[in-house]
């Protein structure tokens, strides 16, 4: 029981991140109908960009903040200048943009700061805590706080504040916001600029445990996807409950199941996605689309 419960802690943490990422990937989906295939490389640039304020001599928490604005500004100005031009036409140019966009901000990684693999510094001792038999990791304790609480952030920006009711509003319904003089096209700038924060969130926490490099997060990436398509596409609850699950299911797979181990965990994640697909497609929380033909 204590080696199960240990796996379940541990997964929840990894599960944080995929459901931070995977929240982003839904709350684009939700506006553009389209899956933003860059959101890991613009999460891997904003993590660079944290690890170099860090080396100029700001502490951690302070390049956090610095960074998740700038991660802010930068989701803005890729829905202005990227996304923008293309918003009205078919769903697969902007798909074929992002995926252009995953590309050239890999290059543009690799080229400002090396292949190189980097260190990246945790805000968390390096520490365990054992609670009733059960040993927890300071790091996974703090990776799993920070991500939830960016979640219950967004969640509280959403249901609270006038903003975030035009955002979901813009989301649900564009045309009829439009007649209410909701500015849709600033709410979808918004909308990647939120996403754009949380995936640098993912990023940050990811860091420290699997090491800075330019694919860093084209693996979480993966993960998130199936996370997102597990708890419903179109569900920013179900991103999170299904990144949590997504998370320790692979975590008490790989650790009772021998062939599993640590080689099969992405195509484990890739076999729940095709499952769910099949099985059911709008995922755990998502709804059903019925059009009338």
């Amino acid at each position: 029981m204590a080696q199960f419960l240990q796996q379940v802690a541990s997964g929840l943490a990894s599960g944080a991140i995929y459901a931070s990422l995977a929240l982003a990937l839904v709350l684009i989906y939700r506006a553009t109908d389209v899956i933003n295939f860059a959101q890991g490389e613009m999460a891997t640039f904003m993590t660079y960009l944290a690890w170099s304020l860090m080396n100029h001599g700001i502490s951690y928490w302070p390049a956090f903040a610095l960074t998740l604005l700038i991660a802010f500004a930068g989701g803005v100005a890729v829905e202005r200048v990227v996304i923008r031009p293309v918003e009205r036409r078919p769903e697969i140019v902007i798909v074929i943009v992002t995926i252009g966009l995953l590309i050239a901000i890999n290059a543009v990684t690799g080229w400002i700061w090396g292949a190189d693999v980097k260190a990246f510094d945790s805000p968390f001792p390096n520490s365990t805590h054992d609670v009733g038999g059960v040993t927890i990791s300071t790091q996974d304790v703090g990776t799993f706080g920070v991500c939830l609480l960016t979640v219950l952030l967004l969640w509280a920006f959403f249901r609270f504040t006038t903003v975030g009711l035009a955002l979901r509003a813009s989301a649900i319904n564009p045309h009829a916001s439009r007649l209410l003089a909701v500015r849709v096209s600033w709410m979808l700038a918004l909308g990647w600029g939120l996403a754009s924060v949380l995936g640098a969130v993912a990023g940050m926490m990811a860091a420290p445990t699997v090491f800075l490099d330019p694919s860093m997060m084209l693996v979480i990436l993966i993960y998130a996807f199936a996370a997102a398509v597990l708890g419903g596409i179109d569900s920013p609850v179900g991103a999170v409950i299904g990144g949590l699950s997504l998370g320790v299911v692979i975590n008490l797979l790989s650790a009772y199941i021998d062939f599993v181990g640590s080689e099969l965990r992405l195509p484990t994640a890739l076999a729940i996605l095709l499952v769910v697909l099949i099985i059911r497609p709008q995922g755990l929380l998502g709804h059903r689309v019925v059009r009338r033909v």
